[in-house]
């Protein structure tokens, strides 16, 4: 008697968190997230290929000391800036996702990536035509006989290829467009992101390959697709930057083999992407000195101290209307706290101003220490009174309007004081660089009141 074949049922996954539910709702019941369930087809053979097949050769149980370690070494990329995200390069049987806006230029540099590697490795482009990515290539003097192209969606003509070639690193552009026609689900589905997803990540276990995911963001700046997306893959990359301004800073949002608290930059050129060595000089490049509402902080992105400089502007605000808080390149939320904290134990009237606040060159930081650079630049353009030129600030900011110690204080004072800076307010029991301040005067303070007297702004 011949098999029944199984029937094809309607479901609703969440894009989040992946839950299913048989039912439409406004809200997904596992992760809480609103107007995420979307319509996927369930059932058949394409079920099996949902399942998150194990490695075959995996062994059993062991002895944590007898596990060997030496296979995870990281191997560099050839990139400096890359290899310091990563934390020395790419591990073999890793998958690393890299997501980023549009025209950010993500393919630009795993374009990049593959010519600098002296190994065998496949670029799979899902979304341009090869035609495309060569010129691309040729642009980016990346034409090379090890460098393999593959124009192609369909997920088993891509294993086919990798079976070809042999890479020991793959590169596919993007999950999103990647089909499995085992899956009953739309291209670009959650059932299809999901199972294409868990399909590669058993490739790269199972044959020691690298492979890199791209994967496309939201309007939010969160990567597209099911939550579990981020959590099959080893490490996270995220490649953000302003279209409009040429940086570009790479950071790992999460990373299995190293730590994620490095940033790697990048300047778009006419020839692709190049590393910035000295990014505070490229920040300041173009600051005007003596304008109110303009203050510079040392600031830390991991290891790497960065100066930037934050502007503000205050304009009155209409009556009967809230005051508007904008921030570019710095925490919103952040900035509307600190107005509150400035105008409450400040005493700067900014409750009736509209308050304009930003990272000039197309920084985006979020750290504590530019808090009291942040009040500062805004107490400045109350007032209409320019800092000193030779003046930088850090420090945290509290409710209570205390000035608290933020971390690496030394690297920023040295950093402040490699370019020309001759003095810096800083919270009050900060210590000093260990070879010493080299002409640079600390102004120490442990209040906001205190930091707004010495800084000139106490009017």
């Amino acid at each position: 008697m011949a098999s029944k074949s199984p029937k094809i049922k309607t479901m609703f996954a969440c894009s989040e968190c992946g839950a299913q539910t048989p039912k439409w709702a406004g809200r997904c019941a596992e992760c809480g997230d609103w107007n995420t369930l979307v319509e996927e087809l369930f059932g058949g053979p394409a079920d099996l290929s949902l399942v998150s097949l194990a490695p075959t050769n995996r062994s059993g149980p062991a002895r944590i000391g007898e596990i060997r370690s030496d296979t995870s070494r990281p191997i560099s990329t050839g990139i400096d800036e890359l290899d310091a995200v990563l934390g020395g390069g790419l591990v073999s049987g890793s998958v690393t996702l890299l997501g980023g806006e549009p025209g950010i230029g993500k393919s630009t540099l795993l374009l990049q990536l593959l010519a600098a590697r002296e190994d065998t490795t496949l670029y799979v482009s899902a979304e341009e035509s090869a035609t495309q990515v060569r010129l691309r290539a040729e642009r980016l003097d990346a034409i090379r006989p090890d460098l393999w192209l593959h124009a192609e969606t369909s997920l088993p003509h891509v294993i086919q290829a990798i079976d070809e070639t042999k890479p020991a690193l793959v590169v596919i552009d993007s999950i999103q467009t990647m089909v499995d026609p085992d899956l009953s689900s739309a291209p670009g589905s959650v059932g299809q992101v999901r199972g294409c997803a868990n399909r590669l990540v058993n490739e790269a276990k199972e044959r020691d390959i690298a492979i890199v995911l791209v994967g496309h963001v939201t309007k939010d700046g969160n990567l597209a697709g099911p939550r579990v997306l981020e959590h099959v893959v080893d490490t996270v990359l995220q490649f953000e930057g302003d279209r409009h301004h040429a940086l570009r800073l790479l950071r790992a949002v999460k990373h299995r083999f190293g730590p994620t608290n490095e940033l790697g930059l990048f300047e778009m050129v006419g020839a692709g992407l190049v590393a910035v060595p000295d990014p505070s000089t490229m920040f300041l490049a173009d600051r005007r000195t003596g304008i109110p509402g303009s203050a510079v902080v040392p600031t830390m992105e991991g290891r790497r101290p960065i100066v930037v400089e934050l502007q503000a502007l205050t304009s009155p605000g209409l009556e009967n209307v809230p005051k508007r808080r904008s921030a570019q390149g710095i925490d919103g939320s952040r900035l509307s706290m600190l107005m509150a904290v400035l105008g409450q134990r400040g005493r700067v009237k900014v409750g009736n101003q509209d308050v304009y606040a930003s990272a000039a060159g197309g920084a985006k930081l979020t750290e504590p220490g530019l808090d009291l650079g942040i009040c500062l630049a805004v107490a400045s353009a109350m007032h209409d009174i320019p800092l000193p030129a030779d003046m930088a600030v850090f420090g945290e900011v509290g409710l209570g309007g205390e000035v608290r110690q933020v971390g690496h204080a030394p690297r920023r004072v040295t950093e402040a004081a490699r370019l020309g800076f001759r003095s810096v307010i800083v919270p009050a029991k900060s210590p000093e660089p260990d070879d010493g301040l080299n002409g640079v005067r600390l102004i120490r303070v442990a209040t906001l009141v205190e930091a707004l007297r010495k800084a000139g702004l106490n009017q």
